[in-house]
């Protein structure tokens, strides 16, 4: 239990930084994924079309995000059961009740 909380605690305060490709734009998350910061280094976005100043949003921001959704994966590997694949856990992509049944344990059991 010790090192579940060590690993939760680290991840407590934790952020990740990316900049977009341009250098225009970084986000930064924290370890829930939610955005807690844009930084904008030039003025340059007051020329780029709408659109295109929303693909570079959407892009650095979603980089972040999934820069985190690893690090928070990766953190919590070793506790994860055998067979569990923490990534696409945090990715959403296991369907939870699915995965206890095949461990032979039941949402009920949870209630």
């Amino acid at each position: 239990m010790r090192e579940i909380e060590d690993a939760s605690a680290s991840l407590e305060s934790a952020t990740e930084e990316v900049t977009a490709k341009n250098r225009l734009v970084t986000a930064t998350v924290d370890a829930t994924g939610r955005l807690t910061e844009l930084k904008f280094h030039t003025d340059g976005y007051r020329g780029m079309a709408p659109a295109e100043l929303g693909a570079t949003l959407v892009e650095v921001i979603d980089r972040a995000q999934r820069k985190m959704s690893d690090r928070v994966a990766e953190a919590y590997d070793a506790f994860a059961p055998e067979g569990v694949d923490t990534a696409a856990v945090m990715r959403g992509e296991v369907d939870v009740e699915q995965t206890l049944r095949s461990m032979g344990v039941s949402l009920d059991d949870f209630r």
